[in-house]
């Protein structure tokens, strides 16, 4: 797992990852709700598709569009089991512990708050 300002410091340099970032809609949708709210759906999201050792669906598992947190996913490289070992450093092949979960939510948490303040 790497440190969040070497990480951001590193998304900062992908043209691919930079672009991201959230529409009116899900702006809206993330101050509607708040962060706090928009976390545990996080929490919902990362177990159902990122958690586990295997995916059935590994690189396609999440939408580009439509909740704020598939959208800090690909801006924070947090998509994929794929991104997440070759950004973060967490290998494929098991279950995420407890401490890579919670460390993907504070990744995810970093990049929600910044768009709120941004815009």
């Amino acid at each position: 797992m790497r440190d969040l300002e070497e990480l951001f410091n590193a998304l900062a340099k992908s043209g691919f990852r930079r672009e991201f970032r959230l529409r009116d809609k899900e702006l809206a949708i993330l101050r509607d709700k708040g962060l706090e709210l928009i976390l545990v759906h996080a929490h919902d999201i990362l177990n159902k598709r990122l958690v586990p050792a295997v995916i059935a669906n590994e690189g396609k598992q999440t939408p580009f569009r439509g909740h704020p947190v598939f959208v800090a996913q690909h801006a924070t490289a947090c998509c994929c089991r794929g991104c997440l070992e070759k950004w973060h450093r967490i290998p494929r092949g098991r279950v995420l512990s407890a401490e890579e979960i919670t460390y993907v939510l504070g990744v995810l948490a970093h990049w929600l708050q910044q768009q709120m303040t941004e815009r």
